[in-house]
């Protein structure tokens, strides 16, 4: 491991960066390789801190966002963490085993092949408000058991959880192993220009890029979770209730803030007047009350605002606005935002041309499938798409021609909690895997050693002078290989 450097240019370093930094590389060059013990240990109190805390955890993102559902909390990150740190303990022994890999014994006669994972160092993450707890324990479980040293930067949204975090983490594992830190005001780019062995970035696009940027003057590879418009197609055979159900619930939950939300949807030309009242029907069932608790609201007026000004934009460019939750009128002061349908959404309107992140579902009509694989492939490639079909043929089709980062097949977003399926985007929606045996492998070395055997053949016949000897058997070899 080379000695970091810290490319800054002109990025003011908080010192309790640059100091923690420094004592986690420390702590790694003295013990570099923790045993399967010790990272279950860590393992063990990364899950001790979230059982033992579990209430504060969740009434301080309840504060950051103005009301986030309790179960939602509860469910979609406090259940889904453990759930990240369970799998991790559970496979720890296997993962860390070194790998056999095959030797050419006609050429390397005695010699052996071994890939041993082993830690890279200090990883940085860079957590967002949205699933705050969910994107930082989760990550911080394959960090931890690749054997891992991590510095957490939570959003500027998540202060109430940052605070807590901040005072509850070294109760459980010392900071020269773990530490979060605050935002504290636009120290972004400070913390992703520090020279970390790996960076991990949940967000957007833009920031994705900034991030990238600061991390490339270190070479510090990256990995992104980004976004995008990840879109839901319906297709002919599918019952479109269900398919409304398992859409609708995805879309209403964290009030559609989510990386991997449903996007917009494909429904089949004449389905969407039918679509759309199941959706009113299931809103009204679900969501009686918009202003109770089990109804997230916006995290910040900056992303209500943004919400509406959308709205308005579609509604003047010749949308139809269907309100999902008619008669109810929602906090706006709580920052509740009613579920919206928007029909006849065009390319020229401000919901099709980035990612809503909010309670908003624009509806596209189609006649053929190769009119939506067009349509997806000619725009940046998604976080996810949702084919719902019961035609195998069909889902393969979608599988096959559409690239994503992830697939979910007749449901949303599903494929993100599978511990034993990597996650991660592709193209604009980001690079690199993480989750279960992936996450391990992200953040470790995945280190090549070849050891030689009692003799060196290649020391024997192939050294100079070549004779002809060496070139006859050289040439055996080739004809051999071809």
């Amino acid at each position: 491991m080379n000695a970091p450097v810290f490319n800054l240019d002109n990025v003011m370093m908080p010192a309790e960066f640059r100091q923690c930094f420094d004592a986690q590389r420390k702590a790694y060059l003295a013990h570099p390789e923790p045993s399967h013990a010790e990272r279950s240990a860590d393992l063990q109190s990364l899950a001790r801190l979230l059982k033992e805390n579990r209430d504060a955890l969740v009434a301080a993102i309840n504060l950051d966002y103005g009301n986030r559902s309790e179960f939602e909390t509860l469910f979609t990150e406090y259940f889904v963490s453990l759930e990240a740190i369970h799998d991790a303990a559970k496979n720890l022994k296997r993962w860390m085993k070194p790998q056999k890999r095959r030797v050419d014994l006609m050429t390397y006669p005695g010699a052996r092949n071994r890939v041993i994972p082993q830690p890279l160092g200090v990883v940085g993450v860079i957590v967002p408000w949205n699933f705050p707890l969910n994107l930082s324990f989760t990550p911080l479980a394959a960090i931890l058991a690749a054997g891992n040293r991590a510095m957490v930067k939570m959003s500027e949204n998540s202060r109430h959880l940052a605070a807590l975090l901040t005072s509850l983490s070294p109760k459980y594992l010392p900071e020269d192993k773990l530490k979060f830190f605050d935002d504290g005001g636009g120290r972004g780019p400070a913390f992703s220009s520090l020279p970390f062995d790996h960076l991990l970035f949940t967000g957007s696009g833009q920031t994705g890029r900034a991030v990238m940027a600061n991390a490339a003057r270190n070479l510090t590879p990256v990995t992104l979770e980004l976004g995008g418009k990840s879109p839901a197609i319906v297709g002919p055979d599918f019952p479109l209730e269900a398919a409304a159900e398992r859409i609708m619930w995805v879309k209403m939950l964290n009030a559609g803030q989510i990386c991997t939300n449903v996007d917009y949807v494909f429904l089949p030309e004449g389905a969407a007047p039918a679509f759309v009242a199941h959706c009113k029907r299931l809103v009204g069932a679900r969501y009686p009350d918009l202003n109770g608790g089990d109804y997230t609201s916006i995290i910040d007026e900056r992303s209500f605002a943004r919400l509406q000004a959308a709205l308005d934009d579609a509604r003047a460019k010749g949308a139809t606005i269907v309100n999902l939750a008619e008669g109810q009128t929602p906090d706006a002061a709580r920052r509740k935002f009613a579920p919206h349908i928007v029909q006849g959404a065009t390319d020229d309107m401000q919901l099709m041309q980035r990612e809503i992140f909010g309670p908003i579902l624009p509806l596209r009509t189609y006649t053929d499938r190769q009119e939506v694989a067009d349509y997806v492939n000619a725009r940046d490639r998604p976080l996810a798409i949702y084919p719902f079909t019961n035609d195998r043929e069909l889902q393969q089709f979608y599988i096959s021609r559409v690239m994503s980062g992830g697939v979910s097949v007749n449901e949303a977003l599903l494929h993100v909690g599978q511990h034993d399926l990597p996650f991660g985007g592709v193209g604009a929606s980001g690079m690199g895997h993480y989750h279960g045996r992936e996450g391990f492998e992200t953040f470790s070395k995945l280190r090549p050693v070849f050891y030689q055997g009692p003799f060196s053949a290649i020391q024997m016949l192939f050294q100079p002078p070549y004779t002809d000897r060496s070139r006859k058997l050289l040439n055996f070899l080739i004809r051999f290989k071809t």
